[in-house]
């Protein structure tokens, strides 16, 4: 089932890009940003109610509080930047730099996360680096 939803994950990613990129014309990317942003966070505590999970509010450890709200800063940073790249590039070369994140992810959770870095891995994160490299150079 993870792989359906990793699937979909992709296939919504792709067209968040589309759609942000003629979204941008004439609006400042921050303003972008934060209005993407709000949208998300109603979507996002929808699905809480939907759901009925927000009874698990009260048992989140002070520990996963503090990673997750890190990991909301870093998305946020994640979005600014991406906004900006997306308003003042290409799509076709800003996505690709953008999934370069797969790469530094399979580094970062072998490092931080103790992960196997297989020579699987490692292949292909060559692969991707190497086709990012070939789709954004002109």
């Amino acid at each position: 089932m993870w792989l359906i939803f990793a699937l979909l994950s992709s296939v919504f990613a792709a067209l968040t890009s589309i759609l942000a990129k003629v979204g941008l014309d004439g609006v400042n990317s921050n303003l972008a940003t934060a209005i993407r942003t709000v949208v998300v966070v109603f979507m996002s505590w929808g699905m809480v109610f939907l759901t009925n999970a927000q009874g698990g509010l009260a048992d989140i450890s002070r520990k996963s509080w503090i990673f997750l709200i890190l990991s909301g800063l870093a998305t946020g940073a994640s979005w600014l930047f991406y906004y900006r790249a997306l308003q003042m590039g290409d799509a076709s070369r800003v996505v690709p730099i953008d999934k370069l994140s797969v790469v530094i992810t399979l580094i970062m959770a072998f490092v931080f996360l103790h992960e196997k870095f297989t020579v699987k891995s490692a292949v292909g994160s060559v692969l991707i680096a190497a086709g990012t490299l070939v789709m954004v150079l002109p």
